[in-house]
């Protein structure tokens, strides 16, 4: 690929994967702009007691809840240069991780090139293989067309809620809401409370709903998973719901309980309004297509995507792929050819589905699987892997988590070296609580 020192970069987003991309484009000599729709860098966390749309009439972009704690430590919340800085706890409050990522941004000068209220409007492929990035000026209510050398889309997949079909949902008369415009707990109080789906989300929102509510059910279907979880009285485990009647609920055992609080933490759908179908790219049932290592766009590989994969390291590979992206993009390697990155495309899917994963998985890492995915990614660019010792405690928090859903951030994980590390449960932690 033929590129200079001064290509200019378009970066979409300036949440923890934009701000991480903007700082390798920076490092490698590139000329940067940002584009953050909102006034603020870091993304989804930064909160918001506002849901639907902003000032600007567009959807809010954070989940942040209010009094969110990390699900993972923070020694592998960090980057490689720069780490969160030492305390006592493992886990810690949203607004630390937001106030770490400004001091990030800030110290490698990544906030200068940051345009706020500037929202990504259209991406298009020019007939000389630049891209054409038309952008919102919100504040001044203008629009501006760019041209770009490269694109890095970083625009996060935790904004666009999706929310499972159900018989009779027009028919309950109760509240419906996704966790996406969930804020305060005070919403469960005095109620009966649906909570429906097992992931981070909803097994957090099952502790806060307890709390306040009268009775929770908590509605999935993973029964082998949750059936040694301890939850507060109140909690009652149900399978997956059947439909929806005016104010109750039926399962699939045939049960009907009262209900009037239904709250889905079912996901979020990857979405890319802006890009032009020219870009080449698809999503398709939630797989994002076809992209090189996750990461690259095949049909035009200029263009990338930071952050798809899930059930990772975040800032560790939000990092990981911006620096892999910087060897190709900055000229210091070469490109596989359209046919090689197709061909190892397929190899990787075909794998997938023979492991028996669904389109809807195409990105899911986790386990092993993500220590395999950084260290492929590493050795195909030349670039410094991250330590084992990252995923190592990633699978470890994962586990305590399943284990002791309602003590696990009482946990403290200290980095031994590379390769290893210990779990100290702090007794005074668990007795001061959060």
């Amino acid at each position: 690929m033929n590129t200079h020192q001064r290509s200019r970069y378009c970066v979409i987003g300036a949440g923890v994967a934009g701000v991480s991309a903007g700082k390798c484009v920076l490092q490698a000599g590139g000329d940067v702009v940002i584009f953050e729709q909102t006034a603020q860098l870091g993304g989804t966390w930064v909160y918001t007691d506002a849901t639907g749309k902003d000032s600007n009439g567009l959807p809010i972009h954070s989940s942040m809840y209010e009094g969110l704690w990390t699900n993972l430590p923070k020694e592998i919340m960090g980057f490689p240069d720069y780490e969160m800085p030492q305390q006592r706890r493992s886990y810690i409050h949203s607004s630390e991780v937001l106030k770490f990522i400004q001091n990030y941004a800030n110290h490698f000068e990544v906030d200068k090139h940051i345009r706020f209220e500037h929202s990504v409007e259209e991406v298009k492929l020019t007939n000389t293989n630049k891209w054409e990035v038309r952008v919102k000026d919100l504040a001044r209510d203008e629009t501006e067309t760019m041209i770009f050398d490269f694109v890095l889309v970083c625009n996060g997949h935790y904004f666009n809620p999706a929310t499972p079909e159900v018989e009779g949902r027009k028919r309950f008369k109760g509240i419906q809401l996704h966790s996406h415009e969930y804020r305060k707990p005070e919403l469960f109080k005095n109620r009966n409370v649906l909570i429906i789906g097992s992931g981070p989300s909803g097994k957090d929102l099952v502790f806060a709903a307890a709390a306040h509510a009268n009775t929770v059910y908590f509605s999935h279907h993973v029964p082998d998973k949750l059936k040694d979880m301890l939850f507060p009285s109140n909690v009652i485990q149900a399978p997956d719901v059947t439909r929806l009647h005016e104010s109750q609920v039926e399962f699939k055992d045939g049960s009907c309980h009262p209900v009037d609080l239904i709250l889905y933490c079912t996901g979020y759908r990857y979405n890319f309004p802006f890009l032009h179908e020219s870009c080449g790219i698809e999503v398709d049932s939630n797989w994002v297509k076809p992209l090189y290592k996750q990461v690259l766009n095949i049909n035009h590989p200029t263009m990338a995507f930071i952050g798809i994969p899930y059930y990772v390291c975040t800032t560790l590979m939000f990092d990981l792929q911006s620096r892999f992206v910087m060897e190709y993009y900055s000229g210091r390697r070469e490109l596989p050819s359209r046919l090689e990155m197709q061909a190892d495309h397929d190899a990787e899917m075909a794998g997938r589905w023979a492991r028996g994963l669904h389109k809807r998985q195409a990105h899911m890492l986790g386990g092993v699987s993500q220590a395999e995915y950084y260290d492929d990614l590493a050795a195909t660019a030349g670039i410094e892997p991250i330590p084992p010792v990252m995923t190592k405690m990633h699978i470890a928090s994962n586990r305590r988590k399943n284990e002791d859903l309602s003590n696990y951030r009482n946990d403290v994980f200290r980095v031994l070296d590379a390769e290893s590390f210990e779990i100290v449960y702090d007794e005074q932690l668990a007795g001061r609580g959060k």
